[in-house]
């Protein structure tokens, strides 16, 4: 069954915390509507992060388009600024070819970037960079810390003395833009933000979803994760400072491996799931216009399903 024919599509999000089912209800709506995967996960952009990230399989990707997957080596970065656009440019391309774009993910900065917009920053100078670590290591980070608070002192105070990623990353930015990022961020152009329907996967009952993420993360370790994170450190350019290794689940793997002691790791990567989500929840509350379904809902995918016919039709006939 397909409603092309009955309606004109526009995007549609579909949000929500790790584990709680956005996948299977994205891939059975495909199954009814002619839909394209625009994935909003800032891990599965990462070639060769399959089993920690819970990529989709080989088989899923072939059975639905799927978008924003597989498209950086994990040495690269990519921001929320650079998926904000290819988000939009996709969405665009996927209407004009008469298909549904459903973004699909847990990666809420992404969300916010597309819902509000985010000022344009400058990308990363590696010897800036360079020179800040060689300082920082001279002085200490808390002292950068105090540098960045006589430049900008709003980002400053949001950050803890050794947030050595965040510092460094606001004093690069002051360098190379000569303003602080707060107020780079304070003159970003609302306009360019969209008012795409969200729908977001919500349990009621949280004992449910730490259930799921115990027993997904436990999976992850039987399916090879630990041999995954070996072979990603074989590679020899990866280490705990890039974004890709500080991913959930490869963090807490690669200081197993650091340490050779693995009988923590469980409970170590299930806590970090655990607090992924918490934090997952409480971004997607601040978003007043989500449309909450019940993640924990006997009847989940087949609720999405009705959630998705009824923002087509209320987008009205073609």
């Amino acid at each position: 069954m397909s409603l092309q024919q009955d309606y004109s599509f526009r995007p549609i999000c579909l949000a929500g915390p790790t584990g709680s089912g956005k996948t299977a209800c994205a891939l059975k709506a495909a199954e009814y509507l002619p839909i394209e995967i625009i994935s909003v996960d800032s891990a599965l952009v990462y070639r060769g992060m399959d089993i920690g990230t819970a990529k989709p399989t080989p088989a899923e990707l072939a059975a639905v388009p799927h978008h924003l997957i597989d498209i950086i080596e994990p040495t690269q970065s990519y921001s929320a600024a650079e998926f904000a656009r290819s988000a939009k440019t996709l969405a665009a391309e996927i209407l004009a070819r008469g298909k549904l774009p459903l973004l699909v993910g847990g990666t809420m900065l992404y969300f916010k970037a597309l819902f509000d917009g985010l000022s344009e920053l400058p990308k990363a100078d590696e010897a800036l960079r360079a020179r800040l670590d060689a300082q920082a290591a001279e002085q200490g980070w808390p002292a950068l810390h105090a540098e960045l608070a006589r430049v900008d002192p709003i980002t400053a105070a949001r950050l803890a003395p050794n947030d050595a990623q965040r510092i460094q990353r606001a004093l690069e930015v002051w360098h190379l833009a000569g303003r602080p990022m707060s107020q780079l961020y304070a003159e970003q152009e609302r306009s360019s933000g969209v008012d795409w329907p969200l729908i977001s996967l919500e349990p009621q009952d949280r004992a449910w979803l730490h259930r799921r993420l115990d027993q997904r993360f436990a999976q992850m370790l039987e399916a090879g994760l630990v041999d995954e994170v070996r072979r990603l450190r074989a590679r020899g350019d990866l280490s705990l400072d890039l974004p890709s290794m500080r991913c959930v689940g490869y963090r807490q793997t690669w200081e197993a491996l650091d340490a050779n002691d693995f009988r923590q790791l469980a409970e170590q990567g299930s806590a970090a799931t655990r607090q992924l989500a918490k934090r997952q929840l409480t971004w997607l509350r601040s978003m007043p216009q989500r449309q909450v379904i019940a993640a924990d809902s006997a009847q989940l995918e087949l609720q999405v399903l009705v959630a998705l016919q009824k923002i087509l039709r209320a987008h009205g006939p073609a």
